[in-house]
């Protein structure tokens, strides 16, 4: 099993029998998607059209099964909303003994039955781009605080490849927000949970 990050909130997520892909935007972003015929696609703000060549396509909250992948969609709070609204979707997916919180750009603060639905993660994906899009450093702190998990991948920061609608932070100036340092920087990452610490760790996967 094995994680790439693809630029904005993309990544890419290989599992022995599928293939999933988070918030494949980026032709929004100046760049060529990378979505391919039967994988999973997962979206966290609702998508106008209907992506007929995946195996699945998903952008709103409930429960899900897919080549031995669970996937549970969570409503939240978007990063710019009012309280109350819900508007994008997080998503807890476990496959095999990892799991993962895919959060989009929600704003920072978790209510206890969110919490109680994302339960034990391994590998959390935030974004810590900021500047009003998305989760600053400190937003992203503070969801790490009350998520714990064990390895923390930062995405949605400034790349000279990416023309984003509002300027992001630097990957820099972001992991310095987060007082971490990074554990290694990989264009892959293979996991495996019993290769997983119980000290939550910053590990930045380069765009691949």
């Amino acid at each position: 099993m094995d994680l790439q990050y693809c630029g904005g909130n993309c990544v890419v997520l290989n599992t022995k029998g599928a293939r999933l892909v988070v918030d494949d935007t980026l032709a929004s972003l100046g760049v060529k998607g990378v979505i391919r015929s039967g994988d999973i696609a997962l979206f966290t703000l609702k998508q106008a059209g209907v992506l007929s060549d995946t195996n699945l396509a998903i952008d709103s909250p409930g429960e899900y099964e897919a080549s031995n992948v669970m996937i549970t969609g969570i409503p939240a709070r978007a990063h710019m909303d009012e309280a109350g609204t819900y508007a994008v979707t997080m998503y807890k997916v476990v496959a095999g003994d990892v799991s993962f919180l895919f959060t989009g750009n929600i704003y920072p603060s978790l209510d206890d039955d969110q919490l109680e639905t994302i339960g034990r993660v391994d590998v959390m994906i935030v974004p810590v781009g900021g500047n009003g899009y998305t989760l600053d450093p400190v937003g992203a702190l503070k969801l790490i605080k009350d998520v714990e998990p064990k390895l923390i991948i930062p995405t949605h920061y400034d790349d000279k490849h990416l023309k984003y609608e509002v300027p992001q932070q630097t990957l820099e100036q972001a992991v310095h927000g987060l007082g971490m340092e990074p554990k290694e920087t990989v264009q892959k990452l293979k996991l495996k949970a019993t290769e997983l610490g119980d000290v939550t760790q910053l590990i930045v996967l380069e765009r691949s």
